[in-house]
């Protein structure tokens, strides 16, 4: 035993072989390409920002046109009409509007020291807020008493600026309206045919979300500046029509726009009395809490079936890295990615496939050879319509309830 142990000598040691990472060429040249493309991407901000403007613009009057189309007018026609009453309604609404807006905003801006006062009186004859009305009192702040020319300058250039992308998006959306078969026969195109179905489902799901959305918003702006100035007309507050402006722009952000156009208005009710003020509170609470819960629901429908907390993060997300603008586009875009998740059949971590799934799935390849026996040998814009034709119907279908859908057995 002692022999063995002995003969048993350790294997010579030597320096140890280098270690060599090859990264494949391909890799490497993807890697460069994405990269350049986000490169690009920072490089043409402003233009990639005018294309989403004009396809939400496309998303928007695209079912009018579409439902003038069913009835007997031409498409050329059809979005002539559409972009004519577009034009009238936004022009009526400024001439309407505008100089009362900045008329009372200026009256308001006057006014901010006597409202500061009274809130001051108010928050003093508490314990709980004397600090805070200690603190509005010794609150003081430099207002520019003029605007130097430099400022002037800059601000005009960038208000020109804003008005110049604004008319370059309307002008494209009318292009791309205008062009849609030749557009949607190039992106076909370039994607493989076994692909065509899904990406049409995409489509009309994006049309149906960016519409939704752009519609909804007019309608709960438009309802809640009406109520704001109905409301604060009855109460005797000054300056309803500026408030009531505010409250429907500020609507157009969701949970944070009901802070927004909530306090100005307590603010300035403050004027006729605490009592006036405490109504116009409650009043605007309760016209928010119908707002999200009966309103929001009936208006976008299921066209952004997001939870509350994809609301909020998808708002926080927007805002932090694009502001305002981010804050608006952030659940159009939230919903969008969780349609393509859903569409494009991504398998999530954790996720079983259900019966549902299975079924969804002979419904894509039942449509998919519909596809290829309708499109054997047919041009591209021509194939491009059949996919979004069989894509829709199979959506009608979906939408049907249950006892639609199944043929009555007698």
């Amino acid at each position: 035993m002692r022999n063995n142990v002995e003969n048993v000598r350790p294997a010579a040691s030597g320096p140890a072989p280098p270690v060599r990472i090859q990264v494949p060429p391909v890799t490497i040249l993807q890697l460069v390409l994405v990269i350049a493309l986000l490169w690009l991407l920072i490089q043409l901000w402003p233009v990639f920002l005018v294309l989403v403007v004009a396809l939400l613009v496309v998303g928007t009057m695209s079912p009018a046109v579409t439902w003038m189309e069913g009835r007997g007018v031409t498409r050329g026609l059809g979005i002539a009409i559409a972009f004519t009453l577009l034009f009238v309604v936004t022009t009526l609404l400024a001439v309407l509007t505008i100089p009362s807006v900045v008329e009372q905003a200026g009256a308001l801006v006057e006014r901010e020291p006597g409202f500061r006062a009274e809130l001051a009186n108010y928050l003093a004859l508490s314990n709980l807020t004397a600090p805070i009305s200690t603190w509005l009192r010794h609150l003081k702040y430099d207002a520019p008493a003029m605007v130097t020319s430099d400022a002037a300058f800059a601000i005009s250039k960038r208000i020109l600026e804003v008005f110049a992308y604004g008319v370059t998006a309307l002008f494209l959306a009318i292009y791309i309206m205008i062009d849609r078969d030749r557009l949607r026969g190039g992106l076909f195109s370039v994607v493989p045919r076994s692909h065509h179905i899904r990406l049409a489902r995409v489509m009309l799901h994006l049309e149906t979300i960016v519409g939704a959305y752009i519609r909804g918003q007019v309608v709960t702006c438009l309802l809640i500046a009406v109520f704001s100035f109905f409301l604060l007309s009855l109460a005797g507050v000054p300056n309803a029509i500026a408030l009531a402006v505010f409250a429907g722009l500020a609507d157009v952000l969701p949970y944070i726009g009901a802070f927004l156009s909530i306090a100005p208005m307590v603010l300035a009710a403050l004027a006729r009395g605490p009592l006036v003020a405490g109504v116009v509170l409650v009043v605007m609470l309760f016209y928010e809490e119908f707002e999200s819960r009966v309103l929001v629901p009936r208006i976008y429908g299921r066209a952004l079936r997001l939870p509350s907390s994809v609301v909020l993060l998808a708002l926080l997300a927007g805002g932090t890295l694009m502001g305002i603008l981010g804050a608006l586009l952030a659940l159009p875009l939230a919903a969008t990615v969780m349609m393509l998740i859903e569409e494009l059949r991504v398998e999530l971590p954790g996720q079983q496939e259900q019966r549902a799934d299975t079924e969804q799935r002979v419904e894509d390849e039942r449509a998919e050879e519909e596809y290829e026996r309708r499109t054997d040998g047919v041009p591209a814009t021509q194939a491009a319509a059949i996919a979004v034709e069989i894509s829709d119907d199979r959506r009608k279908e979906e939408s049907r309830p249950p006892e639609a859908a199944e043929p009555t057995k007698t």
